[in-house]
């Protein structure tokens, strides 16, 4: 089998091997498209994570308030919605259902609803991750902050979310990697990123071998640096004895 790697030098319409790799004048090769397919997967991603946070730190943290069982059942129902029904129908859903519910929707971009998707998503798994890092924390630390007069709103942010966002460091790390890779399912409504580029370049060129080799290059290259970064945060952020000490918690 011979490969030719100059398929990603061939202009996207005229198929011709040009002198550069980049297009010129308006025209595009097939590097420049896996390119812009690559800043489509990387933006899908951060905005669907940085959902997936602010969500998953509200509803993982109202699933561990004293005293508030109607609360966390909302919370618990939360998670259970969106980590049981399988991603690619929670995008049709978006895609198809709420717009249809809701006429207003359909002026949004399918690009804007993927994010939604795969945040909300997200955010069931992460609020997981958060409730399971406050109860890790020794009691004594709420007790601490009340004994300092904090509000339970305040007991939370200064006290408890800090701390446990520290220990599930390791399972974001695992969870932001998982939001790159879900990002893939974004081609069934059409979203330009990686994987609709894979399918599409690969049907023009009949060079499936030389772009999905790419392509997957591109994903492990995403990933390797989310876990750069967040190793990095982790070795920075990291509390000398915190995980010795909320062995024995409860």
């Amino acid at each position: 089998m011979s490969w030719d790697w100059q398929v990603f030098c061939q202009d996207t319409i005229t198929q011709e091997v040009g002198q550069s790799c980049f297009g010129k004048n308006g025209d595009t090769t097939y590097l420049d498209w896996m390119l812009s397919a690559w800043g489509w997967t990387v933006s899908v991603s951060l905005l669907s994570l940085l959902v997936a946070l602010v969500l998953g730190a509200i509803v993982g943290t109202l699933r561990t308030l004293p005293d508030r069982p109607w609360i966390v059942r909302l919370g618990n129902a939360w998670v259970e919605l969106f980590r049981n029904i399988p991603l690619l129908v929670q995008i049709f859903v978006w895609y198809h259902v709420i717009p249809s519910i809701f006429p207003a929707l359909k002026k949004l971009d399918a690009f804007v609803l993927v994010v939604f998707a795969i945040g909300l998503f997200t955010s069931a798994r992460i609020a997981e991750q958060v409730r399971s890092g406050i109860q890790a924390l020794p009691r004594g630390q709420r007790y601490a902050g009340m004994a300092m007069g904090f509000t339970t709103f305040q007991t939370y942010r200064y006290v408890l979310l800090p701390m446990a966002f520290r220990i599930i460091i390791p399972p974001l790390t695992s969870e932001s990697m998982n939001v790159f890779k879900n990002s893939s399912v974004a081609f069934a409504v059409s979203v330009a990123e990686l994987t609709m580029f894979a399918m599409q370049a690969q049907e023009e060129t009949a060079r499936g071998v030389e772009v999905y080799l790419a392509v997957t290059a591109l994903y492990v290259i995403s990933a390797l640096v989310i876990n750069r970064i967040m190793a990095f945060i982790e070795k920075r952020s990291r509390v000398p004895g915190l995980i010795a000490a909320s062995g024995g918690g409860h």
